[in-house]
């Protein structure tokens, strides 16, 4: 057999590990941040229709632009974040790694950085390397691993990034970056001519106002990055878009591939985005759940990183491998993830059965290192 170490691949590449969580088939999967709840019944009703619609023209290409889409997705924004935003301001993707991967592709590439506040979101180095474009690794502080913005804003004006990623509420820790200390971010990125993306992949979990609230004051700066897979109950449809200056649209236009968006792709979005009140209270049950089981880790004795998304993430007992206590949990037929964070686990929030068997283990567990 060939080994990967035979082909001519790029240097940079050598050594790496693909992106990915493990994909086990256990009673309680938290490991991975989707959305636990199904799509409803009027949505699915809905989508059927459309698809059965659109599907004698699938012998032709879907709408290049996604103009019917970007709609929708511009009112749902202007709705959600009270930023008056339209189509020409919004671009969407094949979930918001594409749409990453596309800013980076025309803002990124050799002889160009990007700086990222780890731990964070782990495809932002995975997309950089990928697009040859060097990781500035600017490590987050204390035990709520929050941004130090002093230390940000120093190292922004002495590496000038071309760009930098700010991701918030922060994944795997949950926390968020206040809008006060992003326009600190911004203003001292486009002191050195680069761009800042905010990734709000779990804004609809975060009371924080989003940070589409600041694309006025810094139209040449700031690109904000969102995602269906979350809140939408929609991680299967690979739907993300960001939101931004017209201009931004016109650069990701030179490198995206033709056609980029499926005609089915487009129109389940369209149809989610249609049905997103009554998929977003889903939002509300969840942000519920993660506050219950947050509170009952504590008593428990972990400590925990305080959350604005829809995972938790804590450390383990003092004298306890994290890895050891991922295969604990797996073991009591509960999966949830170790990132590589030294001493810390992240659970999904699910639904309130599988949240209760994670928190009879997570008992279970503790005990066994008192």
């Amino acid at each position: 057999m060939t080994d990967l170490n035979d082909l001519p691949l790029r240097p940079e590449l050598r050594g790496k590990s693909a992106y990915g969580a493990p994909q086990l088939t256990v009673t309680n999967q938290l490991n991975t941040n989707e959305n636990p709840y199904a799509p409803s019944e009027g949505l699915v009703e809905d989508l059927v229709t459309e698809v059965r619609r659109l599907a004698t023209t699938l012998n032709r290409y879907p709408e290049r632009d996604a103009v019917e889409l970007r709609d929708e997705l511009a009112a749902y924004v202007s709705r959600q974040t009270h930023v008056e935003v339209t189509r020409d301001q919004v671009w969407a993707a094949n979930g918001s790694n594409e749409v990453l991967q596309q800013l980076l592709q025309a803002f990124g590439g050799p002889g160009r950085s990007v700086m990222g506040f780890t731990p964070s979101y782990s495809m932002h180095p995975i997309l950089a390397s990928g697009t040859q474009t060097e990781f500035l690794d600017v490590p987050r502080t204390g035990e709520n691993f929050d941004i130090d913005v002093d230390k940000a804003l120093a190292a922004i004006a002495e590496q000038k990034p071309d760009i930098v990623f700010v991701t918030t509420p922060n994944n795997p820790t949950g926390g968020i970056t206040p809008v006060t200390d992003l326009r600190r971010i911004l203003e001292a990125e486009r002191a050195v001519g680069g761009i800042v993306i905010v990734d709000e992949a779990y804004a609809e979990f975060s009371d924080e106002p989003s940070a589409t609230t600041l694309l006025a004051e810094y139209p040449t700066t700031l690109v904000v990055s969102r995602t269906m897979s979350k809140a939408f109950d929609f991680a299967g449809g690979r739907l993300g878009y960001f939101v931004a200056d017209p201009a931004f649209i016109e650069a990701v236009m030179l490198v995206r591939l033709p056609y980029h968006l499926s005609t089915l792709s487009q129109a389940a979005s369209t149809v989610a985005l249609r049905h997103a009140d009554e998929t977003l209270a889903t939002v509300a049950k969840l942000r519920q759940e993660r506050i219950r089981v947050v509170e009952a880790l504590a008593n428990l004795g972990y400590k925990v990183v305080p959350s604005e998304s829809n995972f938790v993430f804590f450390a383990v007992p003092d004298n306890a491998d994290a890895h050891e206590l991922w295969s604990r949990f797996l073991d009591l037929d509960v999966l949830i993830r170790d990132v590589g964070v030294a001493g810390h686990l992240r659970m999904t929030v699910g639904l309130p059965q599988e949240n209760d068997a994670f928190l009879a283990a997570a008992d279970k567990i503790i005990g066994e290192y008192k």
